[in-house]
């Protein structure tokens, strides 16, 4: 009898054999429009650095902080938009190196974005951020929806 693994090899080596001897179709020499808009290369985006992120809470706000050396401050964008924060910038690379003359390469150049979901609902016109000793810290006033409030009825 054979055990489950040894069917399970078989039923792929007969698949293999199955789609190998199926008839392949024939090429044309000559190439349709179609098969040239196939045949080009497609361009992707060019890529981004996602930033190391901490987020937490305290009583009053949402705290966002980020490790951001090398950059300056004007080249920081932060919007936020509905409960979305997006931060974006860019860190030029101080002087150009050749790929062989480097031993280690960890640090991230370029085009750099991160986006956070809001935990909870934040007051973005109160929203500040600062950067001391390269990290970016924006603090966002929760907003308190869950206070009681005394209606008191006029006559």
């Amino acid at each position: 009898m054979m055990s489950f693994f040894e069917k399970l090899k078989n039923g792929q080596e007969q698949e293999v054999e199955d789609v190998q001897s199926q008839p392949q179709p024939k090429k044309k020499g000559r190439k349709t429009e179609d098969t040239k808009k196939e045949n080009k290369p497609k361009e992707w985006p060019e890529a981004e650095g996602e930033l190391a992120i901490d987020v937490y809470q305290t009583d009053s706000e949402i705290v966002i902080q980020s490790p951001i050396a090398g950059i300056k401050k004007e080249n920081i964008d932060i919007s936020i938009e509905n409960d979305i924060i997006t931060i974006r910038g860019s860190r030029e690379k101080p002087e150009e190196v050749e790929d062989k003359n480097y031993f280690i390469r960890e640090c991230y150049w370029g085009s750099f974005s991160r986006e956070i979901i809001l935990p909870t609902e934040g007051d973005p016109s109160r929203a500040e951020a600062t950067m001391k000793e390269g990290v970016l810290t924006l603090r966002i006033p929760k907003v308190d929806r869950e206070r009681k409030k005394k209606i008191i009825i006029k006559e």
